[in-house]
């Protein structure tokens, strides 16, 4: 792949990680999305970093799990303070080098700790905040709200029911899943935080009730409408590498 010329999407890695900084579980993902204009959302990335599109549209992902076993290097993972729901809202970028990937706008948790963690240790927009993942009935039901001194602060409440699962995702469905790293700020600098897990293992899914502040509060352009992709995970094991500098797009 030449400099600027963008990695095509693929079902795994193209940068397998072979000493894993970080693991983590990501289990019983929901992943909604919304079209938006790249414009809209162009100064939203980190210096260095443009918005990957699909057929010239990007996205904008609200995606709440639950985290397991987050330990360093290869592991294992801690099962207590490594466990905790999480919820995502998140944009899609790529670099001077043609690597695709994620940018968290928010990441609320619901466990201290890593929440420390995140913010100081990687300069992740990480949140506390109090939330819950239920199962019931063959439905999943994630709730957050973010830990106010003062009132309530911004919630999320997202129900789905987990459908039938894919064989054969579409075009749409491997871009929004399929990352590969995420680019996050670093005193001043951009780098590429590369991550490694088998294929998606994903689910049709239908969206029951969805009531959410997280994307406005985020700072994002207000989302209309239902979103246009709705899937659910069982999820994946994951595995972190080294970071290394973004080039800039050209």
């Amino acid at each position: 792949m030449t400099h600027g010329e963008t990695e095509p999407v693929t079902p795994s890695t193209p940068r397998p990680v072979h000493r894993p900084s970080l693991v983590q579980g990501w289990h019983e993902l929901t992943f909604l999305h919304w079209p938006v204009e790249p414009e809209r959302v162009a100064a939203l990335l980190p210096a260095g970093t443009r918005p990957d599109t699909l057929a010239g549209v990007t996205y904008v992902g609200l995606v709440p799990f639950l985290m397991r076993g987050v330990g360093l290097g290869p592991g294992p993972g801690l099962p207590y303070l490594g466990t905790f729901c999480e919820t995502n809202v998140r944009l899609y970028s790529v670099d001077g080098q043609g690597r695709r990937g994620v940018v968290f706008r928010s990441l609320d948790a619901n466990r201290l700790l890593p929440v420390l963690a995140g913010r100081w240790g990687v300069r992740l927009p990480y949140v506390w905040s109090a939330m819950r993942l239920r199962r019931e009935d063959g439905v999943l039901t994630y709730t957050s709200c973010r830990r106010r001194a003062a009132g309530r602060g911004p919630m999320s409440r997202v129900v789905v029911r987990p459908g039938a699962p894919i064989a054969r995702p579409t075009p749409l469905e491997h871009f929004l899943t399929a990352r590969w790293g995420m680019h996050v700020p670093w005193h001043g600098r951009t780098l590429h935080l590369p991550n490694d897990h088998p294929p998606w293992p994903l689910h049709r899914a239908e969206l029951l009730d969805l009531e959410d502040e997280l994307v406005a509060a985020a700072g994002l352009p207000q989302v209309r409408g239902a979103p246009v992709s709705v899937l659910y995970s069982p999820g994946v094991p994951v595995r972190f590498g080294a970071p290394g500098p973004a080039p800039p797009v050209a």
